[in-house]
C-alpha cells in the first residue's frame, strides 16, 4: 500500500506554530507577518505526524511525500526535516515547470492521498484530489484532514485506515 501525504500545512508546519491552536496556525498564515513561515529549514512535524507515519511503515505502507516547492533545492531543505525529524524515509515529489499537485498524483497513484483543506490558501485551486481526473479518482482514497490539525486522529490501523 503507497500512502502519499502533502508536507506543508498536512504533515508539518512552521516552528512559531507551536503550542498554538490550530485556528491560531491559520491566522498566522493569514497575516504573512509571521518569519517563520518561509523559513522551511525549520519547520517541525504537525503533532506527531512522523510517529504515525512510522506506524503504518511497521505495517508495510510504503510512504511518500507532496511537497508545495517547486524547486529542487527547497524539495532538498524538506527531505532534511524529514530527516532531522524522524521521518519515514520515501521519495519526495514536487511540482516540475507546468504541473499541478493533481499532475503528481495521477503519475504516482497512490493508495490513499491524505492532504489538509487549505483554509488559509483556498481549496478551490490548491487541493490535490478534487482535480485528479475522474476515472482515476476511484483508485486514490482521499482522506482530507484539517490544516495544521495534523494526523494523530487517524487510525494507526492501516486496514482501518483503508476501509474507513
Amino acid at each position: 500500500m503507497k500512502i502519499m501525504i502533502f508536507l506543508h500545512g498536512t504533515a508539518i508546519m512552521h516552528k512559531n506554530a507551536e503550542g498554538r491552536t490550530r485556528e491560531e496556525r491559520v491566522m498566522q498564515v493569514l497575516d504573512r507577518r509571521d518569519g517563520s513561515l518561509c523559513d522551511f529549514a525549520s519547520y517541525v512535524p504537525a503533532g506527531n505526524a512522523a510517529r504515525k507515519l512510522q506506524t503504518w511503515r511497521q505495517q508495510g505502507a510504503e510512504i511518500v511525500y507532496l511537497s508545495s516547492h517547486k524547486r529542487a533545492e527547497d524539495v532538498e531543505i524538506d527531505k532534511v526535516v524529514l530527516r532531522n525529524h524522524n521521518f519515514p524515509d520515501g521519495q519526495v515529489f514536487f511540482r516540475h515547470r507546468g504541473e499541478q499537485y493533481n499532475d503528481i498524483a495521477e503519475r504516482v497513484l497512490p493508495d490513499i492521498l491524505i492532504e489538509d483543506d487549505c483554509e488559509s490558501i483556498g481549496e478551490e485551486n490548491e487541493m490535490t484530489y478534487p482535480h485528479i481526473k475522474q476515472e482515476l479518482r476511484a483508485r486514490i482514497k482521499s482522506i482530507v484532514v484539517k490544516e495544521f490539525g495534523g494526523i494523530d486522529h487517524l487510525p494507526d490501523d492501516l486496514t482501518v485506515l483503508m476501509d474507513g
